[in-house]
């Protein structure tokens, strides 16, 4: 096997004209959905506050990132380190000053919640708790909701506490002023305190001794979450996570007044300016944090939507830097904590589906949407934080007949969600249906393997019926809602004892099934055995040909496109084994080179972290779950002969925008 350092450009948007690569049996390693590419330099996963120090330092505050302190630090665009630990902080709230920074903790056994951490911004270590809330057992939401300073004092929002408490930087308690749910805080120029209240859709100002000042009242729906009171102008800028999904500008020199925003009026989804669900330059998603330096350089922290109940899997990290005319000068962005990318059959794989963004393959790579739309759709399960999975980041796509179909599910699911798009909607997938639930006529979870097929129907081991359910999509409603007919049981082979994976390929009615681990009742584990049908739906379903024994350790998550089965493993190597179908044969393996300077991970955490699909140019794009660099790997391989058992199976390049 030979690999290469890239043979040739790697240009992903040009694919009309593409040809096949003349380094045959060769491969290229590259990333998207984080805007570096190696562990050093790449962005953290899941900030959710921020605040810039006055030479241009951001400190963004994440509850989750496995490989990097909670606590990421950037300056010009670059990672410049982290402090604390990887669950260390909540996330909520971040604020500092000229040596100290003050973050609201996560649960910890030994002082509980609802505390605050004072970190040393020179030597990057924490060297004071400061508790601030009476609720010291909250595990899964926030209870310190805002941070600020002003010269030697500290204020905390205790929102179960509805009240704002007064400390000394040093820690020492001054005095509380009783607020209903206090958020976000800022302090302005003549030092009064103004307090966000999410839930209430205002912002109250207080007078440095308590006393109750104005409020500013914002439009019906706004649901304030960020604040900073720009000194230079006197004024506070509102990030409002409601539907219009900007920045509110007041000026609050006297009685507040309206001054302006900043951002298009309904942020990503305005549909007028762009694509619903495009996200750029001021289409926000939910501004989270904002802060200037001394040069006046303006950053926003964005959270693209997506998330689940323990604040950890978010949609992901923006943050976007301004110069003092508003003109944008660089993005931060990463995917997730974790999450994988499917390339679009419609684009011929120009673009790629997570289950709830989708980012362009180009290396780095901005993201191009989110596809969640909370106001239209605020019961959509990668926002109900009530619902049983946790982070639906993880996609399988079909297209068919100019329909998209999307369906999003967890780490190691055993609960499937399905979307659509159509053309008034843009990039926002639409929520229909769950499986198991009464669109398919079960309770049963599927812990026996789950497929969606390029042909768009399902196929699903649901637990304890032992038999495959074969659902065939029988066509769209008006809307362009997929409608599946009754499930066809198939038995499972009797040479598997416990399936755990399932992937049907309709061009070639070949099923492919694993064999889970002899003794084991881990559902979400491949196995060793894998056995590849031929002629499945034609009637073969006991005579397997060939069968694939997996010999490295722990496989954990697989895909097949063309003639190929792509392996990835959990707790061993980062590698991606590529078996032939045909042979049954392993015909390459795609391992940590540091090709292009591309870190790739340790492994492949997820049921489903592994994609693959095979391009109308012969070539294979596989992608891969990078949890510790918050990224997605994508390897793009050309085998060394001609592709004979997929070469009938062409698709036609569709524009990105033509959904139905």
């Amino acid at each position: 096997m030979c690999v290469k350092r890239f043979c040739h450009a790697f240009v992903a948007l040009v694919l009309s004209a593409a040809v096949p690569s003349v380094c045959d049996a060769q491969y290229s390693t590259g990333w998207m959905a984080n805007t570096h590419g190696t562990a050093t330099t790449r962005v953290g996963n899941v900030a959710r506050s921020m605040w810039v120090a006055p030479e241009g330092v951001i400190y963004t505050a994440s509850m989750w990132d496995e490989n990097e302190g909670g606590i990421a630090i950037y300056q010009n665009g670059r990672n410049i380190g982290s402090i604390g630990g990887h669950g260390e902080f909540q996330g909520g709230a971040i604020t500092g000053n000229s040596t100290s920074l003050f973050a609201a903790l996560q649960f910890n056994a030994t002082y509980g919640s609802g505390t605050v951490g004072r970190y040393d911004r020179t030597s990057r270590t924490r060297d004071l708790l400061i508790p601030v809330s009476a609720t010291t057992t909250e595990r899964l939401a926030d209870v310190v909701t805002g941070l600020a300073t002003s010269g030697s004092l500290l204020y905390a929002s205790d929102f179960p506490g509805n009240r704002v408490r007064v400390f000394t930087t040093s820690g020492v308690w001054l005095r509380d002023i009783g607020v209903e749910a206090p958020g976000a805080l800022a302090l302005d120029a003549g030092g009064n305190i103004w307090v966000a209240r999410q839930s209430m859709g205002d912002v109250l100002q207080f007078r440095p001794t308590g006393e109750r000042g104005n409020t500013i009242q914002l439009p019906a729906k706004a649901q304030p979450v960020s604040l900073f009171f720009d000194s230079i102008g006197g004024r506070l800028w509102i990030g409002d996570e409601g539907p219009d999904m900007n920045i509110k500008i007041y000026d609050v020199s006297g009685a507040p007044r309206a001054a302006g925003t900043f951002g298009v009026q309904g942020g990503y989804l305005n549909p007028v300016t762009g694509i619903k669900g495009q996200v750029g330059d001021r289409r926000f998603t939910r501004v989270t944090g904002i802060g200037r330096d001394s040069a006046r350089n303006l950053f926003v922290l964005n959270n693209p939507w997506g998330g689940s109940w323990d604040l950890g899997r978010n949609g992901g990290t923006d943050i976007h830097a301004y110069d003092a005319g508003g003109v944008l000068r660089w993005q931060l962005q990463s995917v997730n904590f974790e999450g994988n990318g499917v390339p679009d059959p419609a684009t011929d794989g120009a673009i790629f589906y997570g289950g709830v963004n989708i980012y362009p393959g180009t290396v780095g790579g901005n993201y191009i949407a989110n596809t969640i739309d909370p106001i239209t759709y605020p019961s959509d399960p990668r926002i109900n934080l009530a619902d049983h999975e946790r982070g639906e980041h993880f996609a399988q796509l079909a297209s068919v007949g100019g329909h998209r179909i999307l369906v999003a599910a967890s780490q190691n699911p055993d609960t499937f969600y399905f979307f659509h798009f159509d053309r008034t909607s843009g990039y926002i997938a639409i929520p229909d249906s769950t499986l198991p639930g009464t669109a398919f006529g079960t309770a049963a979870k599927v812990r026996n393997g789950f497929c969606l097929d390029s042909k768009g129907d399902i196929w699903a081991g649901l637990d304890k019926t032992h038999v495959i359910s074969h659902y065939p999509l029988t066509g769209f409603d008006a809307n362009g809602k997929p409608i599946w007919g009754a499930a066809i049981a198939m038995p499972i082979p009797g040479t598997i004892t416990q399936l755990t994976r399932i992937i049907y390929l309709p061009e070639s009615d070949t099923m492919i099934l694993t064999q889970g681990t002899t003794g084991s009742t881990d559902w979400t584990a491949v196995g060793s055995r894998v056995e590849v049908y031929r002629g499945w739906l034609a009637g073969n379903r006991t005579v397997p040909q060939p069968v694939i024994n997996l010999t490295s350790a722990n496989p954990k998550s697989i895909a097949a496109a063309g003639n190929y089965l792509f392996v990835g493993y959990v707790h061993t190597v980062p590698n991606i084994d590529a078996f032939n179908l045909t042979t049954g044969k392993l015909d390459a393996t795609f391992v940590n080179s540091n090709s292009n300077n591309v870190d790739v991970g340790n492994d492949v955490d997820s049921m489903y972290g592994v994609r693959a699909y095979r391009r109308s140019t012969g070539e294979y794009e596989v992608t891969k779950d990078n949890y510790n660099d918050a990224s997605i790997v994508l390897y793009r391989w050309t085998p060394p002969a001609a592709d004979t058992a997929a070469s009938a199976a062409k698709t036609m390049w569709v524009s990105p925008f033509n959904v139905k």
